[in-house]
């Protein structure tokens, strides 16, 4: 395993492997006007969400590595304590990734990269109508890490109003993720469009899980069973029970001639398709 100190490789260098191993990082595609009233608009994946009482979103226009200069949309949110962050999806991503160029002050990102400036209802900064979800802002605070390229500004800011688009939720009102088709990005030139990658996985908060301490050690140690198949079969409340084994066998009576690894790699193919139950009846059988 290559084991680095960040002090003693470039901050480039850094910034690289950042970037590729902490993805796909969702997009703010950020709305500021300066202090003349010039709207600006730019990308930055350096954003998360982290509160919903009061709702907090945290964005960085980090110094740039290159020459330690800051970005247009830190200069606007000192000036004006305000700012909309939209997000972006497939539909609007090569648009986007266009209004990162670096244009100089004062120039309309809107315009060169063909979006439409919505009004907003409490901020002055325009929306992008093209984006499916836009958050209006007030900056509360700004968090500098640091003087040298790289360096990040950490823009805390709370959401007053939020706008979505009605054509990206489902019967009962929620965003469906598919509709809403939500891209990230990654290291280099790499995005990752996130519907396409979606899985479900069950959360342990309402039953709770046996824990994979509690797996019979034959499959515990399985050579074949993966640490996700292993996470599966412990994220039960409990073991079929003896008559429900006997049942089973009864139906399935081919089950029990079968050796362990014959029966580890076809309780793998049941996970696979979230029969949980009818994978610990073949490895318990």
């Amino acid at each position: 395993m290559l084991s680095i100190n960040p002090k003693e490789i470039p901050t480039q260098k850094l910034h690289g492997y950042l970037l590729s191993a902490i993805a796909p990082r969702p997009i703010a595609f950020a709305s500021t006007i300066d202090s003349d009233g010039n709207p600006n608009l730019s990308p930055f994946s350096f954003f998360n969400v982290f509160g919903a009482n009061p709702p907090i979103l945290i964005f960085s226009p980090a110094r740039r590595v290159k020459d330690n200069t800051t970005k247009h949309t830190l200069t606007n949110v000192l000036d004006t304590k305000e700012v909309v962050i939209n997000v972006v999806n497939y539909n609007i991503v090569q648009q986007m990734s266009l209004s990162s160029t670096e244009y100089p002050k004062g120039v309309n990102e809107f315009i060169k990269a063909g979006f439409t400036m919505l009004a907003s209802d409490i901020v002055k900064p325009f929306r992008v109508a093209e984006s499916p979800v836009q958050f209006e802002c007030k900056v509360n605070d700004v968090v500098f890490t640091g003087n040298d390229g790289g360096a990040g500004n950490l823009i805390i800011c709370e959401v007053v109003k939020l706008h979505i688009g009605e054509t990206v939720l489902d019967e009962n009102g929620h965003i469906d993720q598919h509709k809403i088709d939500l891209v990230a990005r990654a290291g280099g030139n790499y995005y990752s469009r996130a519907r396409d990658g979606f899985f479900e996985i069950s959360k342990p908060l309402t039953a709770l899980g046996i824990g994979v301490d509690q797996i019979p050690l034959p499959i515990r140690n399985s050579t074949i069973l993966t640490g996700n198949n292993l996470g599966r079969l412990a994220n039960v409340a409990q073991l079929p029970t003896q008559q429900a084994l006997i049942d089973f066998t009864k139906k399935h009576p081919e089950i029990t001639r079968l050796s362990a690894d014959e029966k580890h790699f076809l309780a793998q193919d049941y996970l696979h398709n979230n029969h949980i139950e009818t994978a610990w009846k073949v490895l318990l059988s």
